[in-house]
């Protein structure tokens, strides 16, 4: 849903729950672009109401960029990238480690904003997400100042030098599953090796990022990270399509990682991509030979398939067992996914959280409904998880 009208300035509504948290960081009630060092409204004016999927509610208002953004966003990009390329490894390394110094200071504020933003568990966010990206940004400060070039003798008239120089401006697209860790995962590495960034979060999850970049704005030179939000029609195709970037990296499904390759193939712009999968488990008849830790290990791997909602590529979403303990192993199993506890996810105990969308939301119950046309037998669940107070329109199944 778009919006031309001028945005409520201010600070967003928060889910009752997020005031137990030190969330010192406000989430805005309306979001512009991240361009040259500050923020930028969208050319054409436009936002989108962003909601959060832990209450169905309008969270913000975020800015619905087009292909003028993004040149914008190029060319701060292009201004920054020759000096930040020569800035020493020595020198990269510092900022990259005070991001996650800042990260850290941050943790529970970002982690509570991550979980607000995508309907994930809190725990996750703090156990894990943000944590990890912690750990990211200094790997990647150490790799940085640990990289060397080399020298090989060809023959005995001549030796070749093999130094490493950044690409210049890369693109980098972000996908709704662990929208901060993702960005992490493909900023330290471009940061650390001197690319300048034009980052584009998926829409569904575009506040996390936000916070992100006003937390660390002061450590990077402007234009060095640049943020534009919006669709991927209207934003993400003439990212992909410039011939202005030298490389783009997209995490997110298998179709739209054919269109950022067909995109990018004009302009003969390398391309790295991580999509989605089925990732099958198979449990043959010997996990039950014995009611040990082995077997209890097994069922764990089977209700993996929850994790992060289910919203993972490497998420056992399918599973493949033996006939002769089919019956047997399917009884203990089902009685695992029905421990794991729903509610609300900024409570600590919860386990699954939202859907990220309402679209990801229903995509799912109409899987029910296909699977039982097919002649699938839901065991458990298998409906919409109903709530009472705030997450009463929450996206939750």
């Amino acid at each position: 849903m778009s919006s031309t009208i001028e945005p409520t300035v201010g600070n967003a509504t928060l889910p009752n729950a997020a005031l137990k948290y030190a969330v010192t960081i406000p989430i805005k009630a309306r979001y512009e672009n991240f361009i040259g060092g500050k923020m930028v409204p969208p050319v054409k004016g436009k936002y989108f109401s962003n909601p959060s999927p832990v209450t169905g509610q309008h969270l913000c208002d975020v800015a619905r960029s087009t292909a003028e953004d993004v040149e914008l966003a190029l060319d701060a990009a292009h201004k920054a990238a020759p000096a930040w390329g020569k800035t020493s490894p020595t020198e990269r390394a510092r900022i990259i480690n005070k991001i996650a110094d800042r990260l850290e200071e941050n943790l529970e504020a970002i982690a509570v904003i991550e979980t607000i933003d995508n309907g994930k568990p809190v725990r996750e966010t703090m156990a894990a997400d943000l944590p990890l990206a912690i750990d990211h940004y200094r790997y990647f400060a150490g790799c940085i100042r640990a990289q060397e070039g080399s020298l090989s003798q060809l023959d005995e008239n001549t030796v070749a030098y093999h130094f490493h120089e950044p690409l210049g401006v890369v693109a980098q697209i972000i996908p709704w599953n662990f929208p901060l860790l993702m960005a992490t995962w493909k900023l330290a590495p471009a940061l650390a090796a001197g690319n300048a960034v034009v980052l584009k979060p998926a829409e569904q999850t575009p506040v996390s990022i936000m916070a992100f970049v006003e937390l660390i704005a002061d450590l990077l030179p402007p234009g060095v990270l640049n943020v534009v939000q919006g669709f991927g029609v209207e934003a993400g195709k003439p990212l992909a399509s410039s011939n202005r970037i030298a490389k783009v990296a997209f995490t997110g499904e298998t179709t739209t990682g054919r269109l950022i390759m067909q995109y990018a193939s004009e302009n003969i712009i390398p391309v790295t991509l991580e999509l989605g999968g089925k990732s099958p488990n198979i449990f043959f008849a010997d996990v039950m030979d014995a009611d040990d830790e082995f077997f209890d290990k097994a069922l764990e791997g089977f209700a993996m398939f929850a994790l992060n909602q289910g919203e993972v590529c490497t998420c056992p979403s399918r599973a493949l067992v033996q006939e002769s303990i089919y019956d047997r192993f399917m009884e203990r199993a089902v009685k695992r996914v029905e421990a794991i506890k729903m509610g609300h996810p900024l409570d600590p105990a919860t386990m699954i959280g939202a859907q990220a969308s309402n679209d990801q939301l229903e995509k799912i119950l109409s899987y029910f409904d296909i699977g039982q046309k097919e002649g699938a037998k839901i065991l458990t669940g298998g409906r919409r998880q109903l709530h009472d107070g705030e997450l009463k329109e929450g996206y939750y199944v």
